[in-house]
């Protein structure tokens, strides 16, 4: 079970605040706003002395940037995603080593990816045994003609690619989204899910065989193909979150 996460937002548009608060709420129940602010004055002292996770930060204020208030933050332990209209600063965000640079209006899929990126490197850093903390509690959103859909992440199979739409399947139900399978790529974790082939990836929990001729046979009975030149990839992949008698990973 994923840890609750505290996190701050600083906009100075009231408006902008309160639909990335409800974004939060959907994607990200474990998500606490101990804070919100529209001034960089008021929020100075908060982003000092309360102890975040993750700081949102519009880039474009009155009187300060973004980037000029991080750098009265020298000291900084948080994750920083800018939330922004603008993409004229990106260069210069990105020599802060922001986790997330999302554009407004805010696209779920760039937001999940974001704080995914985010909550991964704080798992990083603060979990001894070096491994990734389980992301069960973690919801995706599924852009389609008609809205988002909202699922479980560790309730999804596998995602597969149909012409240049996306197929989400879960074990009792699939959805179609008007997203590309590599959208999707960029904001599942890496330890979690596996491209086994150009046209899937996988959930590395949902596989419940592997056949030798690189056939993976999902909990649904779903049979995908591994291609050729990276199932030893996979089978390296798939042996960090398992035990397989005789396998080797690569070191």
């Amino acid at each position: 079970m994923t840890r609750n996460f505290k996190c701050i937002i600083i906009d100075d548009e009231p408006k902008a605040i309160a639909l990335l608060k409800s974004r939060l709420e959907i994607l990200f129940p474990q998500a606490e706003v101990v804070h919100s602010f529209t001034r960089w004055e008021d929020a100075l002292h908060a982003v000092r002395n309360t102890p975040i996770d993750i700081l949102f930060l519009d880039i474009s204020m009155p009187e300060k940037s973004g980037i000029d208030f991080l750098k009265l933050l020298p000291e900084a332990t948080y994750q920083v995603i800018f939330i922004t209209a603008h993409d004229d600063y990106a260069l210069q965000a990105i020599k802060l080593s922001p986790a997330g640079y999302v554009m407004k209006p805010i696209d779920d899929l760039e937001l999940s990816f974001a704080i995914n990126k985010a909550l991964s490197n704080i798992s990083k850093v603060g979990n001894s045994n070096g491994k990734p903390e389980q992301q069960s509690r973690l919801k995706i959103g599924i852009p389609n003609a008609k809205g988002t859909d909202y699922l479980n992440i560790d309730d999804i199979l596998y995602f597969e690619s149909v012409n240049k739409y996306t197929k989400v399947v879960t074990k009792s139900y699939s959805l179609m989204s008007s997203y590309n399978l590599g959208e999707f790529r960029k904001i599942v974790a890496e330890d979690t899910f596996f491209q086994a082939h150009r046209s899937y990836i996988v959930n590395l929990h949902k596989v419940k065989r592997y056949e030798t001729q690189g056939v993976l046979v999902m909990d649904d009975n779903m049979q995908i193909p591994v291609s050729k030149n990276i199932r030893l990839e996979f089978q390296d992949a798939f042996s960090k979150i398992s035990r397989t008698a005789g396998f080797k990973a690569k070191e």
